[in-house]
Formats: C-alpha cells, structure tokens, sequence
C-alpha cells in the first residue's frame, strides 16, 4: 500500500528536518494534536511496503524504529487507549523487568531486541505484517517511555509438518497454543444452543478469543459481550428474527435451530457473513457456507472452520482471501486484558 506524501515530507513520510524515526512535535501543539501527530507517524510505518525500518538511535540495529511516546501518565494512557482502539488487545511481552520467557520472533520478540535487558515493560500489537509496541525501557538518563515499529516474521511456506489445520492457523498468524486462553463453559454454551460444536473450532475459539483474522474476518466467540459477536446470543437473535420475520433473507436455506439449518460463526465489515450449515448429527462434518451483503450467490466448503480459515489465509484463488492483500498474517484481538507498563517504572 503506497501511501500519498505532502511536498514537505521526506522519502520516508517524516516532516522534511526531522531525524527517522521521530515523530514530529511541536511546542504549540495541544494534547490531542500530539497524539494524532504520533497516529499518523505510526501508520505511515505499519504496512510492510511503506518503507525500510532503519532506527536513528545510535547502536540500534535495523529492521525496527524507536518513536518518542509520550511523558506523564495521562498523555501516555491516552495514546495506549487509541492504540487498543485501532489495532485491538495487545500481547503482554514484559512487565516490570521481567520479559515473558515464551516470546519468540513469531510473538513480539522483534520490539524487545534493540533494548536488551533495558526493557521495562513492553506491550506489543501484530498488523499488517509489522509489530507495534509501547511500553518503557531503561537508560543512561532513567527510565522513558517508547513507541516502537518492527519487522514481523516471515510468512511460512505453508502448514507445518504433521500439523493439524488449526495449526497452520496458528503458523500463518504467528500464534501459538502457548498464547492466553480465552475461557469457555461449552458444557453451557451448548446447552443453550441445544448442539454439540465442532472440536476444531472450540480450540479455535480458546486460543483466539474475541477478534479478526487480519483485522477482516471476525470471529465469533462465547462470551464477548455486547460486540454482537456471541455466538450463542448471535444464533438466538438470528432465530428469533426468521420467526417474526421471516427467513427469505437467508433462502434457500433456513435458520438454525431449524433442521440443518445456517448457525454462524462470522462476518466482515463489508458483510459477508459465514455459517456452518447443521446437517447431520455429527457436528466435525458439517461443511460451512458463506455469502456476501447482496445475499444473493453462496458459497458451499466442504470442510472444517480451520481449514477454511487457513485456506482463506494462503489460498489466492479462495473466494474470500485475504492472500491476495497481505503476505503476512495477524490475529486483531478485540477489548482489553491486563494492564499497561506505568512508564514512569
């Protein structure tokens, strides 16, 4: 994505004067301002084919850039709100000196790596093929606060050796089973359905939680609140509004919990939206269909969610792909968890 440049910009998209890798601040700028100077800073380097990430701190390696983040508590907390705001839950990478011995290159590693042992608390976000982290380090001159931009990890060649789709899910969005889980009483979730789920997605749905599979498709989970993606509460709404309504909007199928019946599991922002189709008594077969806003042409898969969703993330010719945009992959966690680094240490 080649984003335009004003004639007072450099190659690089920073104000003409100012030193790479620094947002440009200004003393008569108010709080806001400021904070939209850094946004703007921030996503002229999140896409891979913006430019090259070459810090201007001496002693800094390159494939990554330290901005200025910005003093005092409130400043700061407002910039991690719009941060959590735009690019979803981040991964805690490290708190209070002690970085998570589970973070690898896949997982943020990259924003911790040109502070060495300096690094604070990190907090980290995966988009468009590039980590984002705030957070603050260690120096000569005391603790500060940083924002940072960095080189995410190669797209894998494809799924790993002897794993399963949903591994190759978690390949392609350099997730791992290590990663927090996002707790499920599918005893009662199932009981309010009146159906078994499918393995493959209950996994699913633990590892990733509330979010988007590169911030397009959104995954519907149990318990994600007032998002309009609980999938229970989503399938009884759905129902409710075929009985009252009718069901010609979803034809020629019906709306579960009629026979066979559409119970979906997502959507996008452009509206298309995605079901399993519930034939059978055995819910690991039952294929998933999907349709765009018009309703008007489906499309059948016969296949499992993660396999579709792997497909969707490497596969081109896949009629709702997202290969065809990014060659790297993320996971856009929604809301909120833990608390962020105080940068004053």
């Amino acid at each position: 994505m080649n984003l335009p440049r004003h004639d007072d910009e450099a190659p690089d998209g920073t104000p003409a004067g100012t030193p790479a890798g620094t947002p440009c601040e200004t003393p008569s700028e108010t709080p806001s301002e400021a904070l939209e100077s850094l946004l703007g800073w921030l996503r002229r380097r999140v896409w891979t084919d913006t430019d090259e990430l070459r810090c201007a701190e001496p002693g800094h390696p390159d494939g990554h850039v330290c901005g200025t983040a910005p003093e005092g508590e409130a400043a700061f907390d407002a910039l991690r709100r719009a941060l959590v705001e735009r690019y979803g839950r981040a991964r805690d990478l490290a708190r209070d000196g002690a970085v998570d011995p589970s973070v690898t290159d896949l997982t943020g590693l990259p924003l911790l790596a040109p502070f060495g042992d300096g690094v604070v608390g990190m907090r980290g976000w995966s988009h468009g093929g590039r980590w984002i982290g705030l957070g603050a380090v260690r120096g000569p001159l005391g603790v500060r606060p940083v924002l940072v931009v960095a080189e995410g990890r190669s797209d894998p060649s494809g799924i790993p050796e002897g794993s399963t789709w949903l591994g190759g899910v978690l390949a392609a969005t350099g997730r791992s089973l290590g990663a927090p889980r996002h707790g499920v009483d599918w005893a009662a979730v199932e009981d309010r359905l009146g159906t078994a789920l499918p393995v493959d997605y209950k996994q699913l749905a633990e590892v990733f939680g509330e979010g988007a599979f590169d911030g397009y498709l959104r995954l519907y989970v149990p318990g994600s609140g007032g998002s309009g993606s609980d999938l229970a509460g989503n399938a009884l709404r759905l129902a409710d509004h075929a009985r009252v309504r009718g069901g010609a909007l979803w034809e020629p199928y019906e709306v579960y919990p009629a026979p066979g019946g559409l119970l979906q599991w997502g959507d996008t922002e452009q509206a298309d939206t995605f079901y399993w189709l519930t034939e059978g008594r055995d819910p690991d077969r039952w294929p998933i269909v999907a349709v765009e806003d018009d309703y008007d042409s489906w499309v059948r898969f016969d296949g499992t969610i993660t396999e579709f969703l792997y497909r969707l993330l490497t596969d081109r010719h896949h009629p709702f792909s997202t290969a065809r945009y990014f060659d790297r992959h993320w996971f856009e966690s929604y809301g909120e968890e833990g608390v962020e680094p105080d940068p004053t240490g």
